[in-house]
């Protein structure tokens, strides 16, 4: 992880904020003239993030949080999160990008939130593997294979051309029901069509990258429903050759404590 100011700050909300209970003073000190949210139950600003992380504190009296990997990419910061609420009795990964101004306070927000999976198929779990921001110069060059990637294959459907983008000797997968492998992304996609769920990204809203990790931030349909992901890729001269995500089903726009997920 390289660590910036920016990166800093993110951290610090969170560690801070919500693992030590400082929500009111953290957001505060790391947080900009204004906080636009778009993490689906938290309203706008200061006021919105108190409303709901100050209950959230006290409903939850043991929270143990751990950044697992983070980047800064210009004005902004990604980050990977692991959850441990109650002793365990609550797990999430967490993924989000933070926009920043430029005194390097966060300014706006956009997360993904989901459950850690009981079980495994290619045996990795949701967050293990490489953490270390690597080969920095090549990180314009590794953006562009992966927004090249998810505009061909994920959004244009062409999946038959993701040995183009992806590494045929070595695909390290953390999706717990993907296999290893390049046939093991394009046997799920199958498996999903044969279901009647076709994989289809209407939207890459955005695309951040550090070094050999480059992270795609977007709005996909699985059949009738509507999800937001975050897909992070690590990249190994010139193909992806390991892959994580996390999925957020997109809730109703009455349901929204802000303007919605993008």
């Amino acid at each position: 992880m390289t660590m910036g100011r920016k990166l800093e700050n993110a951290k610090a909300l969170y560690l801070e904020g919500i693992r030590d209970g400082n929500a009111e003073a953290a957001v505060k000190r790391y947080t900009g003239d204004r906080y636009t949210q778009h993490s689906t139950g938290v309203a706008d600003g200061v006021a919105g993030f108190l409303a709901f992380f100050e209950p959230f504190i006290e409903r939850n009296p043991d929270r143990d949080i751990t950044i697992v990997r983070g980047f800064e990419d210009g004005q902004y910061v990604f980050v990977q999160a692991y959850q441990e609420l109650n002793g365990g009795k609550d797990k999430w990964i967490t993924t989000d990008l933070f926009d920043t101004d430029a005194n390097d306070k966060i300014i706006e927000h956009w997360d993904v939130i989901g459950s850690v999976a009981a079980t495994s198929v290619s045996g990795h779990s949701q967050i293990d593997g490489p953490t270390e921001v690597t080969d920095l110069e090549d990180t314009e060059q590794n953006k562009a294979i992966v927004t090249a990637f998810a505009e061909d294959v994920l959004k244009g459907g062409h999946y038959d051309r993701a040995a183009n983008y992806i590494s045929t000797h070595a695909y390290t997968q953390h999706n717990p029901q993907i296999a290893d492998g390049i046939g093991g992304f394009t046997a799920y996609v199958e498996q999903l069509a044969t279901q009647g769920l076709a994989l289809q990204y209407d939207d890459i809203f955005k695309v951040v990258g550090q070094g050999n990790f480059a992270v795609c931030y977007s709005k996909m349909s699985l059949g009738s429903d509507q999800y937001a992901v975050f897909d992070i890729f690590r990249l190994e001269d010139g193909l992806i050759v390991e892959h994580w995500d996390n999925m957020e089903m997109i809730l109703p726009k009455e349901q929204w404590g802000n303007s919605g997920k993008f």
